[in-house]
This record gives structure tokens, sequence and C-alpha cells, in this order.
């Protein structure tokens, strides 16, 4: 036991001088990370982890004109402002909706990041890559803390309906902001928690999507981003763009 004051003075100045400060400031920095979003649904992300999904399903579910980013992403991939030679991340690529029009828009001499954190995804991702012969393109699994990029490695960051499905969001769009290169920005689109739809549609809407458009804009600030302007979208109803800068 320590009875001499002195003694143990000189203890914690050694402990505070010798990075131990630093390792607890960094161990509560990592907890922060580790924060749930509140509100999100429990199990959001099950159905993505299944061992036995059938990617075939959701290619039906999402690969159709009744999806407003299926219908609309001409638009969308405008608003993205893409051009020969840029690195792009798609977080959340799913199906591939948009692996072709990002791997055309950026050329031979850019990169595309198709992530997800469904490994049959993934698996599929690379397949439709080979298949369709994108050379520019790369798959990476990533996890729910984090995208799995090297620092300074992209121009944009894509999260095409796919932000409300973060459970650690903190962690994930610090991730992506490390990832970003200066003068990058992201692009949100999402879904509105609240639209002018039918009752049913309304009510599946507000149980899944944890919180509307102000929260997740305000989440995106805290985490480093500019906001720069919600982006009109003829067609939209259900979702919104937002795009941001670093």
């Amino acid at each position: 036991m320590l009875s001499n004051p002195t003694i143990f003075f000189l203890i914690l100045t050694v402990f505070s001088t010798s990075g131990f400060g630093q390792v607890a400031s960094t161990a509560e920095a990592t907890k922060s990370q580790e924060k749930r979003a509140e509100n999100i649904p429990s199990g959001i992300n099950d159905s993505f982890l299944d061992p036995n999904m059938n990617v075939e399903q959701f290619i039906k579910r999402f690969e159709v004109e009744s999806r407003e980013v299926f219908a609309c992403r001409s638009q969308i991939l405008e608003a993205i402002q893409l051009k020969p030679g840029l690195a792009v991340a798609d977080v959340g690529a799913g199906t591939g909706l948009y692996l072709r029009p990002l791997s055309r828009s950026v050329g031979d001499e850019g990169k595309v990041y198709a992530i997800d954190i469904a490994p049959k995804f993934v698996k599929h991702l690379r397949d439709r890559a080979n298949e369709e012969k994108l050379g520019n393109v790369d798959v990476v699994l990533c996890s729910d803390r984090d995208v799995n990029l090297k620092g300074n490695s992209i121009d944009r960051a894509f999260l095409c309906d796919v932000y409300h499905h973060f459970e650690y969001p903190e962690g994930s769009l610090k991730s992506i902001h490390r990832a970003m290169r200066t003068g990058g920005k992201l692009i949100l689109v999402d879904f509105h928690r609240a639209p002018d739809v039918s009752p049913e549609r309304k009510q599946w809407l507000q149980g899944h999507i944890r919180a509307p458009l102000e929260t997740f804009k305000q989440e995106i600030i805290d985490a480093g981003f500019q906001f720069e302007e919600q982006v009109a979208i003829d067609g939209f109803s259900e979702n919104y763009l937002l795009r941001f800068s670093k």
C-alpha cells in the first residue's frame, strides 16, 4: 500500500507522461464508436447476414422500376458528380445496381470500391464485376463499424438506401471521412421517415427508418463533413438526396 503522498504523486506523473492517458483516451474513443444507433430496429441486417440468403430474391426486389433509386438512377448518377480518374466507394453496394454505371463514369483510370457487409452480396458483386469485365472494380467486405478502406483513397462516397442500416453510424462515418481525400464528396440517398404515401407504407417506413432527414444530416456533419445541398430528384417521393463535402 502506498502511504507516502510524494511517491504516489510521482507514480501518477509517470503514468500520465508515459502514454497511459493516451491509452485511456483511445479506449474512450473506441467505446464511443461502439454505441449502437438509437431507435434502430433489432435485427435490421439479419436477412443480409443469413448464410442461406437468396441473392436472386433481392435482385427482384431491388432492381425494379417501382423502386425510386432504380427508376431515377440517371439523375442520381449526375448528382454524384463523377468524372474519369476519380475513386468512388459504393457503400452498401448490395446486388450491384450501380456497379456498371459507376465503373463507366470513372473510366479505366478510376476506381470503384463496391462495399458490403453481407458475404453473399460480396461474392455476387465479385462475380458480377468479372462477368461484366469491370476491371476497375474492387469488392470489399466491411464490418458494421468500419467500411474497411485505406486513408485518403476515395473521392466520392455513395450511400444509397443504406445509411438507415448503419448500426454504428459514428464509427462507420469516421471511417468514411478518414478514407476520403480533401475535396471529396459524400452523397446520401435515403428514405423520408414519414413521406406522403399510403398509410400502410408510411407505417412500415416509420418502423424501419430510425430517424428523419434532419437527424441523419446532423450525424454526417458531426462526423466532419460539410453540408452542401439537398438535390431535387424528379420522381422522388419516398427518398431524398443530400450532398456533403470534406
